[in-house]
């Protein structure tokens, strides 16, 4: 994490399914495009229109998935796969973090025998019913074979089908269990919902998201690859180095001016009078929505930015 002390010193969205009217919190989408694939790589497929972007790569054996989309895509998403290599049989699943956008079949792929891999705060949060204040009630932990069978804390790597694949902890990016997942080879980044290419980055506070850990994530990612590096977040198309480039100084830019009205005693609708994100490198479609979790998370973390803000 950041010194934040120093940095000041030099300074609902809903995703509605038509297969069972499933509403999911956390995706800000007016529709849900077909399901379809497209090829990134040599034995790489990205499989779009699932209710969030999955990555299959040929792992020899069988399949490895990054994100399992929601449930009431599985149907779809098991389309897409049989068309992969093996008749699509999921050896391995990586979860970028628990949501249900990146978790719906987990369950079907865990009974099938695939090895679940996630960061430990995933592994944590997918184990127990969590209560959820935009639901106003308690969500039921997924059951056992759906859950992570193996952790990781800060990094992990492994082989598939002669893929390198490191995977890191984004600290607080949008949940507490975000992590990356580097296709070294294809020059490939699973971003997760740490990159926003399309729509409004979502700071899930009360799952240990926000403002501050999403611009560490992004700091991270910007290190990992070089500037052919693709990186492929969970909703919308693949974004370049540049595009994240311009993503991380908006949410600086936002940072920084939030951070200083903050000390003046704004509220969150101060701050949007005072028209915040005027002249920022992105345009919102929901300025409100992000400014109040912005504010809540800066809150959150007022005694790590700045020892003024009381």
């Amino acid at each position: 994490m950041r010194d934040f002390h120093a940095r000041r010193t030099i300074l609902k969205g809903a995703l509605l399914v038509a297969a069972g009217s499933v509403l999911t919190p956390f995706a800000r989408a007016a529709s849900t495009p077909a399901a379809g694939s497209t090829a990134l790589a040599k034995g790489l497929t990205l499989i779009s229109g699932v209710g969030a972007n999955v990555l299959a790569l040929d792992a020899g054996d069988g399949l490895l998935l990054i994100d399992s989309g929601i449930a009431a895509a599985a149907g779809a998403l098991r389309s897409q796969l049989k068309a992969l290599a093996g008749g699509g049989r999921v050896r391995t699943l990586i979860n970028t973090h628990w949501h249900p956008e990146q978790t719906g079949s987990n369950e079907a792929f865990g009974k099938a025998g695939a090895q679940i891999i996630a960061h430990e705060k995933t592994k944590q949060r997918l184990s127990t019913d969590l209560y959820r204040p935009n639901l106003d009630r308690y969500v039921k932990a997924l059951p056992p074979a759906g859950r992570p069978t193996k952790a990781f804390y800060t990094q992990d790597a492994l082989q598939a089908g002669g893929e390198t694949l490191e995977l890191g902890y984004l600290l607080e990016a949008h949940t507490d269990g975000d992590c990356y997942v580097y296709l070294r080879n294809a020059n490939v980044v699973a971003a997760g919902d740490a990159v926003s290419p399309e729509r409004d980055p979502v700071l899930d506070g009360y799952g240990g998201g926000w403002l501050g850990g999403r611009i560490d994530a992004i700091d991270t990612l910007l290190k990992v690859g070089n500037d052919a590096t693709r990186y492929v977040p969970a909703q919308g198309p693949v974004v370049t180095r540049a595009q994240l480039a311009t993503e991380r100084a908006f949410l600086d830019g936002a940072y920084t001016r939030m951070t200083e009205l903050l000390r003046k005693g704004y509220s969150a609708k101060d701050m949007l009078d005072a028209d915040v994100f005027k002249g920022l490198p992105r345009t919102l479609g929901d300025p409100q929505t992000f400014a109040k979790d912005a504010f809540k998370g800066l809150w959150a973390h007022h005694n790590t930015i700045s020892h003024d803000i009381v």
